[in-house]
């Protein structure tokens, strides 16, 4: 298993990321143009003493993702389609992608993969926070591929 965030915006949303992904021993992926610097300190508070624990690769494109990381199977995410989390198969190797902040992933990389989910989420809320989201994804892939044992 593995996270993606594709043009990550918000500093500590990714520190917070990053922090999950030391929790899990997943790797996190981070798709450039970055909305903050690697050394900004709010991102670096939110990781907190992790960051040496987190298994980080920067790439300059969703393009170099793929040929450098290949992932079996891009599992993207949505506020506003797919199968709901917890009724998605998840498969170990997933990459489970997640867009920018203030606009989710952009068409061109919905249309990389078949494989869309998203968490339902109830009331007038649109969507949730970024590492929110990321947490609820990667913990529900761990747990039905069994990696949380």
């Amino acid at each position: 298993m593995r996270l993606v965030l594709f043009h990550p915006e918000i500093p500590p949303n990714t520190g917070n990321v990053a922090r999950l992904c030391a929790a899990t021993e997943t790797p996190l992926h981070l798709i450039e143009p970055l909305g903050f610097s690697l050394a900004d300190r709010y991102l670096k508070r939110a990781g907190l003493d992790y960051w040496p624990h987190v298994r980080l690769s920067v790439h300059p494109d969703m393009a170099s993702f793929l040929r450098e990381a290949a992932p079996p199977r891009l599992v993207l995410s949505s506020a506003r389609g797919g199968v709901p989390a917890h009724r998605f198969a998840f498969e170990p190797g997933d990459a489970i992608v997640l867009g920018p902040e203030t606009t989710g992933l952009p068409g061109e990389v919905l249309a990389l993969s078949e494989h869309l989910v998203r968490i339902p989420i109830q009331g007038q809320v649109r969507s949730l926070n970024l590492s929110t989201a990321a947490g609820i994804l990667l913990h529900e892939a761990l747990r039905q591929t069994g990696a949380l044992d």
